[in-house]
C-alpha cells in the first residue's frame, strides 16, 4: 500500500501523518508512507483543503483529521 499525506508542513498535515502511521503499526499493516509538501505537486491531486490522505494514487480525504475509528475504515478499506 502507498499513502501519501499532503499538506506544506502544518501542524494539521503533522497530525495525520503521525495518526496514520500509528494506526498502520496497530493493525499491522505494511504501507510506504511519504509526505508531499510541494504545493503544486498537492495541487496536480485536486485538493483544494490540506491534509489531504491519498491512498493507492487515489484521495480518499482532504481538508480535516478523520477520527481514530475512520482513519482504522479507510486504511482497511483501501488496503
Amino acid at each position: 500500500m502507498e499513502i501519501k499525506i499532503l499538506g506544506p508542513g502544518c501542524v494539521r498535515c503533522k497530525t495525520l501523518e503521525k495518526e496514520v502511521i500509528n494506526i498502520l503499526a496497530e493493525l499491522d499493516i505494511a504501507a510506504d508512507v511519504s509526505k508531499v509538501e510541494d504545493i503544486v505537486k498537492i495541487m496536480e491531486y485536486g485538493i483544494m483543503h490540506t491534509p489531504g490522505l491519498v491512498i493507492n494514487g487515489k484521495v480518499v480525504m482532504s481538508g480535516r483529521i478523520p477520527s481514530p475509528s475512520e482513519m482504522k475504515e479507510i486504511l482497511l478499506k483501501n488496503q
